[in-house]
């Protein structure tokens, strides 16, 4: 089930009060249409009727594709300082809710589910798109290293980020943006062909891999935020 509750919002343009139904949480199995619209970059978006100003609220839902084994903690993008704290508190909520302390039902569902965090609508919408495309995030995270690697200059800074926002047959359409605004900065086409090679090249990506996979924040953003988690 989808799960929404009302929210009393100010619009940025006008400031005239608005409300909305903010979505909690998002079952895409009953719901594609949801999917659809985050896919869309639609999805939560409000029109003020005192300015006509569209504007988005920030995602801070759970998502669940148990069709694609897919769980998502969506968090808005202000909360990426914090990811250590924030896939604590997201593990706990897993294990509550398809993890060791559920219901047996609702186990034999988490067990085929990979858990993800992330933060800002670019970071959701690229989990979703890569899933339709039977892509694993983690070969796309160490495909975005090997383009940083392979780039002449690359517009790295807090509040920027790169995304997938396109798969194609034979090349990936990536964007530089800003976090926030979504602002694209710069685009970048990489070739399947990369992708495919990391994949083939297993034992020469396993400790990149491995770094990226501990923890449910998959993202190379983690990997020059600090010290980042223990190994596991």
């Amino acid at each position: 089930m989808s799960l929404f509750h009302p929210v009393n919002l100010v619009c940025p343009t006008c400031q005239a009060a608005v409300s909305m139904m903010s979505v909690g949480s998002v079952n895409a199995d009953r719901r594609p249409d949801f999917r659809d619209s985050i896919l869309g970059d639609s999805f939560q978006d409000v029109t003020c009727e005192a300015c006509s100003e569209s504007f988005r609220l920030q995602p801070q839902f759970n998502y669940l594709d148990a069709g694609r084994g897919q769980w998502i903690a969506a968090m808005p993008s202000g909360r990426l300082r914090a990811h250590l704290e924030v896939e604590d508190e997201v593990s706990a909520l897993f294990a509550d809710s398809y993890g060791p302390k559920a219901p047996k039902a609702a186990q034999s569902v988490g067990q085929d589910l990979d858990v993800r965090v992330t933060f800002g609508w670019p970071a959701v919408r690229e989990k979703i798109l890569l899933r339709e495309h039977y892509m694993d995030d983690i070969i796309v995270e160490m495909m975005k290293l090997h383009i940083l690697r392979s780039v002449p200059s690359a517009p790295i800074a807090e509040g920027v980020e790169l995304r997938c926002v396109q798969v194609g047959e034979d090349a990936m359409v990536f964007v530089w943006l800003e976090t926030f605004t979504e602002k694209p900065i710069e685009e970048i086409s990489g070739p399947r062909a990369v992708y495919k090679s990391i994949e083939a090249n297993p034992e020469g990506w396993a400790k990149t891999r491995a770094r990226l996979e501990n923890g449910a924040f998959v993202d190379i953003q983690k990997l020059y935020m600090g010290e980042g988690r223990p190994a596991a």
